[in-house]
């Protein structure tokens, strides 16, 4: 009757080894795969084609689709072996998914459904970097971009944040994607957004969004998704993963408040549009501490977010007077550097390791930042001009341009009226 009672005892470490799959943590990660899965087809698209103006909203959502249909696909030829494999720069050994079987573990669930969930990582990234170009590059020049940009410059950077890679991992805290995703992300739109140059009508007329409507649709499809996003990261079911849930939804809804505050304080007015990007300006913030950060973080991550990311397309984007289309730099790259950086202030006493230095980790966290800047910046431009050579050329034409991509290059239109 004892060995039994002690085996009995012995069950709970055997269920929750990192060696055998855990059918809980399974479960879970099977779930946060498709609400992020539901992010870029779905709330982005959405969010993207309600800011975009009508004669450019097929072309737009298309954008968001096509970036995860070929990021879906590079990340299981090539991606995930780069960033996932062995190797101390870049990972090797894993292309086609070599040697990863439907009983081969990472933690306690399936290496394939790891696969599956750092997949739609890799492709909501090129995707919010869309914003920054829409309405003016070719969907065929951006198809090619997505390939090569999901391999040479998002695996890389995943590699060294999460991979393995040692020589370019600074030690920072990453917990669902503050450098890998959004600063990544957001470089990557506002490098391209530069090489293309404004808009034809950019500043002459009002460029106003076809629907707040669909920005609203969209911004509540992605704060779902995003539950996934995070607290999906800790790769398990329990106090971790239930934390970075409830952190996200505060910093989404301090955000939205934020954002709203600051619009109408200086404008008199409260926007849908403006509350929608708030909502996504305390996502962003709160990613890279979700697994770290306790409730009085999420609140000035997100507060801090709403109001910089406002402060980045009200005033600074004018100021400086770079065409990003949607504002993808602004909410996602800027919002992520103050998260990315803030992470190591808001370490919830619980998360804390016990010879926690956060002066040392602050440094950290900065280099890792200014490391994925300069990277995403170089390899950008590079895989851009790459891109457009086997295009003819980046940019649509005047005539293009000025009728809109939708009918031109999809034959379509968003409302047949």
């Amino acid at each position: 009757m004892k060995k039994y009672f002690l085996a009995l005892l012995a069950l709970p470490s055997l269920v929750f080894a990192d060696d055998v799959i855990n059918g809980g943590n399974t479960a879970w990660i099977l779930v946060a795969t498709a609400l992020v899965m539901l992010m870029t087809p779905a709330g982005l698209a959405l969010f993207y084609g309600g800011l975009t103006r009508s004669k450019n909203v097929i072309n737009t959502i298309s954008m968001s689709l096509g970036a995860f249909a070929v990021g879906s696909l590079v990340w299981v030829l090539v991606g995930y072996s780069i960033a996932f494999g062995d190797g101390d720069i870049i990972g090797t050994g894993k292309v086609l998914l070599t040697g990863i079987g439907s009983a081969t573990i990472k933690g306690s669930i399936p290496e394939l459904l790891f696969v599956a969930f750092q997949g739609t990582f890799a492709a909501i990234a090129v995707a919010i970097a869309s914003g920054s170009m829409i309405e003016r590059v070719k969907f065929s020049t951006f198809m090619i971009f997505v390939a090569l940009w999901v391999v040479a410059v998002y695996a890389p950077v995943a590699h060294w944040a999460w991979g393995g890679g040692t020589t370019l991992n600074f030690g920072e805290m990453d917990f669902a994607g503050g450098t890998v995703v959004h600063i990544n992300a957001g470089v990557a739109g506002l490098v391209v957004a530069m090489i293309l140059g404004r808009r034809k009508d950019y500043g002459r007329v009002a460029i106003k969004p076809f629907s707040p409507v669909l920005v609203a649709l969209g911004a509540a499809l992605l704060w779902f998704g995003w539950f996934g996003f995070n607290a999906g990261s800790e790769l398990a079911a329990d106090g971790v993963a239930a934390s970075a849930f409830l952190v996200t939804n505060v910093a989404a809804a301090v955000g939205v408040i934020g954002w709203l505050l600051v619009e109408w304080f200086v404008y008199k007015k409260a926007t849908l549009v403006g509350g929608a990007s708030g909502a996504v300006a305390g996502l962003v913030a709160i990613t890279p501490a979700a697994g770290f950060a306790g409730v009085d973080g999420a609140i000035v991550l997100g507060l801090v977010g709403g109001i910089l990311g406002f402060i980045g397309v009200a005033k600074l984007k004018p100021m400086l007077k770079i065409d990003d289309s949607l504002d993808a730099f602004w909410v996602h790259g800027l919002v992520g550097i103050w998260g990315s950086i803030a992470t190591a202030l808001f370490v919830a006493e619980y998360a804390l390791p016990a010879d926690y230095d956060m002066m040392a980790q602050l440094v950290k966290q900065i280099k890792a930042v200014g490391l994925t800047i300069v990277y995403s910046a170089i390899a950008t431009a590079v895989v851009y001009y790459i891109a457009a050579a086997m295009t003819g050329g980046g940019r649509v034409d005047d005539e293009t341009e000025a009728k809109g991509l939708d009918e031109t290059t999809h034959g379509e239109k968003a409302l047949n009226l």
